[in-house]
């Protein structure tokens, strides 16, 4: 008697993917997100490597090369050699008049304009998300206090504010005849970016917050007696990843331009702090006779706000994919 033949066995079904791994399947099939990341990662690890690469390079940003070595510069203080001094010593030029090499000034000149930029970005984002969370889970009183005060300084012209906010901070910690020191103006960029800059993404967590609390997930997490520290992290927070992420991307960049555009009219970061607002300032004096030394921290800014722009386009897309293209 033949023994009957085994059952056949099912083929094991795909395993169980977590959100975290779907978001990161989108994404990589994003080639312009992917390609923005690599871009973006390159800028921040030329700011973090700015002195390795100084010293592998050879050159310095303050160090008056035209002026210390003869025959760089003209009688009229601009590069003697073709498109900006540009050769085997100075892969990226020299500046006019002071003779500096400009591809260090760049290299911490992205160094400090993302320091600044990074830090007011945590801060906002920090601030929008305990602020908005706070406003829309609480209600009542608190919502419309909160409400208001966020109404309030979204009424100041942002552009404005920040041009007219900066050196009334600058005066009060330093007298008007000294001069005020570069930590003080970075901490002072950085309080000032901040303080004008978590609003919109407070108002943003608030409205999402407020139609979230009605959602049956947590009011189930409320009756099974779940503290309100709890609701707002394990229920709440899972849900506004995707606001905060896509807020974030646009933010920093903004904040980079901010900064640079403060240097640029003379109130954010001065000489000798190597800036990138700071080249922008000098490139508009020396356009007409020397164009190249505006082109290179011109081009570096429009690569890096592009490829930061794109780069949070494709972490919403990821995320929410019913958003996507």
């Amino acid at each position: 008697m033949t023994s009957p033949s085994p059952a056949p066995v099912a083929p094991p079904g795909p395993a169980g993917r977590s959100p975290g791994q779907l978001m990161w399947r989108r994404f990589k099939r994003d080639r312009p997100g992917v390609v923005s990341a690599y871009v973006v990662t390159f800028f921040f690890l030329v700011a973090l490597a700015a002195p390795l690469i100084s010293k592998l390079y050879g050159k310095n940003p303050t160090q008056t090369y035209g002026l210390d070595q003869p025959g760089l510069l003209n009688e009229y203080g601009y590069p003697v050699k073709p498109n900006g001094g540009m050769s085997g010593s100075f892969w990226f030029g020299l500046e006019p008049t002071l003779g500096r090499d400009v591809l260090t000034q760049l290299v911490y000149g992205i160094r400090t304009s993302l320091l600044i930029a990074a830090a007011a970005t945590v801060l906002c984002v920090v601030t929008g998300v305990l602020i908005g969370v706070t406003a829309g889970y609480l209600g009542g009183r608190t919502d419309y206090l909160l409400g208001r005060f966020i109404d309030l300084l979204l009424a100041f012209p942002s552009q404005l504010s920040f041009i007219a906010f900066t050196p009334v901070v600058y005066a009060l910690f330093v007298s008007p005849e000294k001069e005020t020191p570069t930590y003080l103006r970075v901490l002072t960029l950085i309080l000032v970016l901040w303080v004008l800059g978590w609003m919109g993404l407070a108002r943003l967590l608030r409205g999402q917050v407020l139609s979230l609390r009605e959602r049956e997930f947590v009011e189930a997490a409320k009756v099974t007696g779940a503290s309100p520290w709890r609701v707002i992290t394990k229920e709440l927070l899972p849900n506004l990843w995707t606001p905060i992420l896509v807020q974030s991307t646009l933010m920093l960049p903004s904040f980079v331009t901010i900064e640079a555009g403060l240097s640029f009219i003379g109130v954010g970061i001065v000489e000798p702090t190597p800036d990138w607002g700071r080249m922008f300032a000098n490139g508009a004096h020396y356009y007409e006779s020397d164009i190249t030394y505006i082109f290179f921290p011109g081009l570096a800014m429009i690569v890096f706000v592009v490829a930061f722009n794109l780069l949070g386009d494709s972490v919403r897309d990821a995320f929410d994919p019913r958003t996507g293209r």
